[in-house]
């Protein structure tokens, strides 16, 4: 495949979503305004406005009817997308499992914005967390260059034969959604050449009499979901297979997550997200000291590679995972829980401590994410820790 033309723009997040959106050119779009994502769908439908794209743009009254009507359309063999985020995917919530279960490939920009209570429009996980086990595929974004990519990729992973899975592409809220960063576009052929026709548009409910929402009992129910499962599994060597080609395309390199001076790391920080960056700044420095610091920052959540990640980690002594949302559960964040379970079996010895940051907006600084790899390496020395930490939190 050779190599695609890369435009150089200035834009923010929304912006390059709703260009990668445009240049794909989906059959539908549902969508309900709601900060920080309403850009994506106001730019988009500018797009429209303008001729840059021939989709058909529904307009409801709630992020409800607006999953409701993406697996409408999805069903009927449509290439279907959305855009969300906060309460409007807590909104979603009961559908998300039906867009799943029904095996229906939308794909999602989930702008990552706080759950209330107290309201709040600023950026953490907690809605993209709270939908975790709903079945979808979940991508990771640290800016807008990945946004844009992983938007692209993600209607292939999701389109897939084997996959046949929904999928989220997450980004911070105002960090990565309004922030102006450059990025490296493509042109609106090469994008359609990579995505390909939309194979499915005579298999919905238009041909081959495939049955949509239909109820079992206790005959089916337990296979139906164990092939949800298989299809979701199939999402991770589709999602390598799909990044190899984009590399291809592009010069740029993506895999499940990204390893950064990890490889001889005796401390490392496993973070998501547009913090990702400033963790880079802190190892960067720490390695100037002499400290053995490293990052893995997660880009595939869902499914969630553990094998892989137990790997990438084994070497190193001390880990702290990093939430930028509260389980509730007082046993650690999500995806600590996550990363303790891949590691099981295979961390005697190893440090490993929960750190919860950044909720509601909270800034994420090099001087905070310091102090972590302070601890850890305190932890190392002396052999005592706390499991459980709140970052920068008053009081």
């Amino acid at each position: 495949m050779s190599k695609a033309k890369q435009i150089r723009k200035s834009l923010s997040g929304n912006e390059a979503v709703a260009t990668a959106m445009m240049q794909i050119n989906p059959e539908v779009v549902a969508a309900f305004p709601i900060t920080p994502s309403t850009e994506v769908v106001q730019y988009f439908s500018s797009f429209i406005a303008n001729g840059k794209c021939s989709t058909e743009f529904v307009t409801v009254e709630s992020e409800h009817s607006a999953i409701s009507a993406c697996i409408g359309a999805s069903a009927a063999g449509a290439r279907v997308m959305t855009a969300t985020s906060s309460q409007g995917l807590a909104l979603m919530w009961e559908m998300l499992h039906i867009a799943a279960g029904d095996r229906c490939p939308i794909v999602m920009a989930a702008v990552n914005r706080a759950l209330s209570v107290p309201l709040n429009i600023h950026n953490d996980h907690s809605d993209s967390m709270g939908a975790r086990d709903t079945g979808f595929i979940q991508l990771y974004s640290e800016n807008t260059q990945e946004a844009y990519d992983n938007f692209i990729q993600a209607v292939r992973i999701a389109e897939h034969e084997d996959v046949l899975t929904p999928a989220m592409v997450c980004y911070d809220g105002f960090i990565t959604s309004h922030a102006v960063e450059n990025v490296f576009l493509m042109e609106k052929e090469d994008v359609s050449k990579f995505v390909g026709e939309n194979k499915r548009f005579d298999k919905g409910l238009l041909g081959e009499k495939k049955l949509v929402g239909s109820m079992v009992l206790t005959n089916f129910y337990m296979e139906m979901k164990h092939q949800q499962l298989h299809g979701l599994l199939n999402a991770k060597k589709v999602l390598l297979e799909v990044a190899k080609e984009y590399e291809e395309l592009t010069g740029r390199s993506y895999g499940l997550f990204e390893k950064y001076r990890l490889d001889d790391a005796e401390v490392a920080m496993v973070i998501m997200g547009s913090s990702a960056g400033t963790a880079k700044k802190v190892v960067d420095d720490l390695r100037e000291k002499g400290i053995k610091a490293g990052v893995l920052k997660i880009r595939l959540y869902r499914p969630f590679p553990a094998e892989e990640i137990a790997e990438a980690l084994k070497h190193v002594k001390a880990v702290a995972v990093m939430d930028k949302a509260e389980a509730l559960s007082g046993n650690g964040g999500p995806v600590f829980n996550d990363v303790s379970s891949a590691l099981y079996g295979n961390s005697e010895g190893k440090i490993l401590m929960s750190y919860i940051y950044g909720l509601g907006g909270r800034d994420v600084t090099v001087d905070w994410l310091t102090t972590v790899f302070d601890d850890l390496y305190a932890a190392m020395k002396t052999g005592e820790y706390k499991k459980y930490n709140y970052l920068a939190v008053r009081g």
